[in-house]
């Protein structure tokens, strides 16, 4: 009889490259950057977020001053979003995408190389392994995951 052996998923996080990041062309090398820092990619498409689907993504900052120009900024274009492996991956992906401001992140980090400002900033990283796996189903099914 034949053992079949399931490997077992390490640690996942996700991640959105945001439109400024689409609109500048930038996908291919920040997902050379990610893939070299070690993360597999287990999910991943192009699309673009409805009013709805960002309002609904960003509910947690409904009641911040901007959260209306977060969903504006959200829904211009397309995104790309994947879901990404490896072990310690919410830190390690953080650590990655630098600061939210690119002025003041880390230099080689992701922020530092691509975004423009603290509201154009490429990247989303999840903040927590909840987070992860909650955003990674808002824009996955379980059969778009390997």
């Amino acid at each position: 009889m034949r053992k079949i052996i399931y490997k077992m998923a390490t640690n996942r996080t996700f991640t959105m490259l945001k439109p400024d990041s689409v609109e500048k062309g930038n996908i291919g090398a920040i997902l050379e950057k990610i893939t070299a820092s070690g993360f597999r990619i287990v999910a991943m498409k192009l699309t673009q977020m409805t009013i709805a689907d960002a309002q609904a993504f960003y509910a947690v900052h409904r009641e911040r001053p901007f959260y209306g120009e977060l969903v504006e900024y959200m829904t211009r274009g397309p995104i790309v979003a994947a879901i990404l492996e490896k072990d310690n991956a919410v830190e390690d992906f953080r650590t990655l995408i630098g600061t939210t401001n690119p002025a003041e992140a880390a230099e080689g980090t992701i922020r530092k190389l691509y975004a423009d400002s603290i509201s154009e900033n490429a990247v989303h990283g999840s903040d927590s392994d909840d987070n992860a796996a909650i955003e990674g189903a808002f824009h996955f099914s379980g059969r778009e995951q390997f």
